[in-house]
């Protein structure tokens, strides 16, 4: 393989490494939410019905 090619390839898998590193870092460093929204318990969905 010629330079060029290894360069482009290096150049590549890095960006892809960057990019996702970025991605899991910007998921793994969400700010808390302020309240936590849960559903209702009386909710019927018909599921015990036989």
């Amino acid at each position: 393989m010629t330079s060029a090619g290894w360069i482009f390839m290096v150049c590549s898998i890095g960006g892809v490494l960057a990019l996702t590193a970025f991605c899991f870092y910007r998921v793994l460093t969400t700010p808390a939410a302020t309240t936590h929204m849960h559903a209702p318990l009386d909710i019927d969905t018909h599921d015990l019905n036989t």
